[in-house]
């Protein structure tokens, strides 16, 4: 089932965060903080919508870090009950479509849960204060393949924010596959 990110609330400050990688480092939001502003995305492995803009993330990714935008993928789903979504697949997924960033796993859930994450892929632009600028989509296209006049509105709005500090007042939600959160017994 689809579901779709709040509006974005302009100004909200980052939650902090220290994760492990896949190979046990620990990376913390000051490590990845970029000097123009910083992307932390939630997104998985098993999910068709991360799936179908995985290259695009990383083309984004690494044009946003030439900008001095930080960058960030955090995988908070259950993958005991996801096994597609395991921390060794995990790194076969960042290697086969070329992330130039972390990815991160959210093992106990708490900083989805800070960040109010609701679906894979959720995107939170901050700009250099770590201050909320962009809540939005990657592009048009869902789960679609792109066309050449497909406008990338992720890259667009970060660039934006590296340059002016602030987020398009115009955005459009992301979509995707539910955050698959644990049972809590």
């Amino acid at each position: 089932m689809a579901v779709e990110t709040p509006v974005c609330d302009f100004g909200w400050k980052a939650p902090d965060f220290t994760l492990r990688d896949p190979n046990g480092r620990s990376i913390g939001l000051s490590d990845v903080k970029g000097p123009k502003g910083t992307l932390v995305m939630f997104i998985c492995n098993h999910c068709p919508y991360v799936k179908a803009v995985a290259d695009r993330l990383a083309r984004d990714a690494k044009d946003l870090q030439d900008l001095g935008v930080g960058v960030v993928a955090i995988m908070s789903n259950d993958w005991i009950r996801y096994p597609e979504d395991t921390p060794e697949l995990m790194i076969a997924f960042a290697e086969t479509h070329g992330f130039t960033f972390p990815y991160l796993i959210d093992e106990t859930q708490d900083v989805a849960r800070a960040y109010d994450a609701v679906c894979t892929p959720d995107f939170f632009g901050f700009d250099a204060d770590l201050e909320l600028q962009y809540r939005g989509r990657i592009d048009s296209t869902g789960r679609g393949a792109p066309s050449a006049d497909t406008k990338r509105e992720l890259y667009e709005a970060m660039r934006q924010i590296a340059e002016t500090g602030q987020g398009p007042r115009e955005q459009i939600a992301s979509m995707g596959c539910s955050i698959k959160w644990r049972e809590v017994a």
